[in-house]
């Protein structure tokens, strides 16, 4: 089940809030809980095991560390074999054929691995009991002894298939005890309603020409082909993940939570450092706080600095799948946050705005080859093309109906990656207040409306971070 579905919308949603809000509040985790493993088992119904066990296996290694702490020894012992158990589920089944198949190659053997459908959210709820269990170890938080509060923690149906991925000391006082108002509703069914049309009507519609592009042979694209298929898959992957993400958080707040915010205008950033700040946020925080910080950071010189940024890039890419072109794609924007740390970004501070900003952008484009094609010999042809290495054409007929037919929408998604949108609507509010009380609401009627019009009739509705 995804947010973006009618399902979701008009039956799931509106019958866990009316359950949610009729029940005493000691036993609204319960009810969350019980609500997310429908969630999780509507599309998963065998692996919501692994999850239900990730989730027991971390609870009852959290209380024993905790028991232990002045028995350092023991709670060691609690904390590898977490660790090791976490890593061991999540490396079985996202990366065990990856292996096999790279031992096979190098060894010419024929091992034969079970081709195992990877289940859905298990990078982001692994991370999550991962980072639990090492903020008990190092005495950050107090261990959960409620299976419920602490089961409703990791399977939260709002953030549990695609993040923000949420640590377990930002929401331990709100899982104790929270309160909703009116307005606080209010917002997060605004920040869902954004989320949805983002996914919906952005996403879904420029998603089609980027389909179009890459269903061509390569050998059969122009220039102008190849830089209009990749910059509507920029723009995707953008609107799909931060409206996904917009609708969790959303989804939050109406249960009265607050998630971070994982997405701030990336696309805006003059250099990768600060691309990668505004990017994936969750991810990001994560990384630093449980692998770079750990490795040493910043604190032993350049040289084991720039070590570990190559580690926390390299896992990066593997995060996100089981595939070589993914660790390319680590390293290649670790190169860039390595060269901007060394000099680079002193060398940026003398140019103008825009120049810093298209420098990223094109580094950024660039990276989104390498993320999407599943086979680094394609990305390799697909780059030559957009340079126009091999003497293709720089626009054929496809290409400028392509322009034309998309011209609009790509002018309204360029608007939309700013801040503008929401600086016009809060200065409309601001100025014109009686206005802004009609007119808002309305706006979000009309979201609503297009977006399930859309759905009614929709063939096309990927949501691409299922695959991570």
């Amino acid at each position: 089940m995804v947010f973006s579905s009618l399902v979701f919308l008009f039956l799931f949603l509106p019958v866990t809030l009316l359950l949610y809000y009729v029940s005493p509040r000691k036993l609204r985790n319960a009810i969350l809980l019980v609500a997310s493993l429908i969630f999780y088992a509507w599309g998963e119904p065998v692996y919501i095991v692994i999850m239900v066990f990730s989730t027991v296996f971390d609870y009852f290694n959290g209380i024993m560390i905790d028991k232990y702490r002045h028995r350092k020894a023991i709670a060691r012992l609690f904390f590898f074999g977490s660790m090791a158990g976490s890593l061991g589920i999540l490396g079985f089944f996202k990366y065990g054929g990856f292996v096999i198949d790279n031992i096979n190659q190098l060894f010419h053997l024929q091992i034969q691995m079970a081709d195992l459908p990877l289940p859905v959210g298990i990078s982001f709820y692994t991370f999550q009991t991962m980072s639990y269990v090492v903020d008990v170890y190092l005495g950050k938080v107090r261990a959960q002894r409620n299976i419920i509060t602490f089961g409703t923690y990791v399977a939260m149906f709002p953030q549990l298939v695609a993040g923000p991925i949420v640590k377990y000391g930002d929401i331990a006082s709100q899982l104790a005890s929270r309160r909703v108002t009116l307005d606080r509703f209010g917002e997060g069914a605004e920040l869902f309603i954004r989320g949805l049309a983002k996914k919906v009507l952005l996403a879904n519609n420029i998603g089609l020409l980027w389909t179009s592009v890459k269903a061509q042979p390569v050998t059969e694209l122009s220039v102008l082909s190849a830089w209009l298929g990749i910059i509507a898959f920029t723009l995707q992957i953008y609107f799909d993940f931060s409206g996904y993400s917009d609708m969790a958080r959303g989804l939050g707040k109406m249960f009265g939570f607050d998630f971070m915010q994982n997405f701030r205008y990336p696309y805006i950033s003059r250099s990768v450092t600060e691309f990668w700040r505004r990017w994936h946020i969750s991810l990001g925080t994560w990384f630093r706080e449980y692998v770079y910080i750990p490795l040493g950071g910043n604190r032993y010189g350049m040289i084991k600095q720039l070590r570990n940024v190559l580690a926390v890039w390299f896992l990066t890419g593997l995060w996100h799948g089981a595939s070589w072109n993914f660790i390319v794609w680590g390293l290649y924007f670790g190169f860039f946050v390595m060269i901007e740390k060394l000099f680079l970004l002193r060398w940026l501070e003398r140019l103008p705005a825009f120049a810093r900003h298209m420098y990223t952008l094109l580094v950024v484009i660039i990276g989104w080859v390498l993320f999407e094609m599943e086979q680094l010999a394609s990305a390799w042809r697909f780059i030559g093309v957009m340079f126009g290495f091999g003497g293709y054409v720089f626009a054929d007929r496809q290409a400028l109906y392509d322009l034309s037919a998309n011209a609009v929408l790509l002018i309204v998604l360029a608007f939309c990656v700013t801040p503008l949108p929401g600086k016009a609507l809060t200065h409309m509010k601001q100025r014109w207040r009686t206005a802004g009380v009609i007119v808002t609401p309305l706006v979000y009627v009309l979201f609503m409306v297009l977006s399930t019009a859309y759905l009614v009739d929709a063939t096309y509705n990927p949501f691409l971070y299922f695959r991570f």
